[in-house]
């Protein structure tokens, strides 16, 4: 029972699927991490499925870019968007870690937030629209899972910048050794499948999955002391579209060497 409550708080609280309500509690959440990379699961599923649909009805390649982007917003409800738009207002200021954390946790949104969410959603939806085989496709579906996996391992492992907050609440009565072992076996089985499904794309995610990871405990450590579940957004969405990106590259350069 203990396990499927913890499913139903890791679905609550980071997406918008509908789940039975469960009493909150540390009890409830002691294995919710072992199910984040689940939400990514689901993701990926939907972005498969909008790939295989516009491809047969023959969309446009624009259209194509701008539902893949918008299939991650509309099952999380924005929340880790919020997340790296937090962290962007923080660093932009140029202050102290006191007040880029006190920044971070203003519910109101700067310029600068506003401008680089454009540029990142405008990027991943240029990028979306340029992947043409089914097997990046299902590389970058996979990268969804990736990176809730990598964003679990870094909620464990990685010092926090705040006693409490959301991120906490998570952390604190998770049981470490088991989150822990769960997400570093399902981030490697994802790699493996990813390298399965195309080997150079596969293995430039996997690698730009991990240089984000390494940068974001830089970043999160230099700015702000250590990780929050502001932080933990913004790596995510870095991570994704460092995903993007990676898997064109390696689409790419592919084609190149199959002329």
């Amino acid at each position: 029972m203990t396990i499927l409550k913890s499913l139903a708080s890791a679905f609550l609280m980071y997406s918008r699927i509908p789940m039975p309500q469960v009493e909150w509690k540390e009890e409830n959440r002691r294995y919710a991490l072992c199910f984040f990379p689940l939400i990514g699961a689901v993701i990926g599923g939907f972005f498969l499925l909008w790939n295989y649909v516009s491809d047969l009805l023959n969309c446009g390649a624009i259209l194509k870019g701008v539902v893949s982007v918008i299939i991650p917003i509309i099952v999380t409800g924005g929340i880790h968007l919020d997340g790296f738009c937090d962290v962007i207002d923080a660093k932009s200021s140029f202050g102290d870690r006191e007040k880029k954390l006190s920044i971070m946790s203003d519910p109101h949104i700067g310029s600068f937030a506003v401008i680089y969410l454009a540029v990142y959603l405008l990027l991943q939806t240029a990028v979306y629209s340029e992947i043409k085989d089914i097997k990046t496709v299902v590389v970058i579906a996979l990268g969804f899972i990736l990176s809730r996996s990598l964003s679990g391992i870094g909620a464990v492992c990685l010092k926090s910048a705040k006693s409490e907050g959301t991120l906490q609440s998570f952390v604190k009565p998770a049981h470490r050794k088991i989150t822990l072992s769960a997400l570093i076996i399902i981030a490697v089985i994802t790699a493996f499948f990813m390298a399965y499904s195309s080997l150079m794309s596969g293995v430039f995610v996997t690698v730009g999955a991990l240089c984000s990871f390494l940068f974001y405990r830089f970043s999160a450590y230099k700015n702000f002391g250590g990780i929050t579940g502001d932080t933990a957004g913004w790596f995510l969405q870095i991570s994704e579209l460092l995903v993007a990106v990676t898997a064109l590259v390696g689409e790419k350069i592919t084609e190149v060497i199959a002329l």
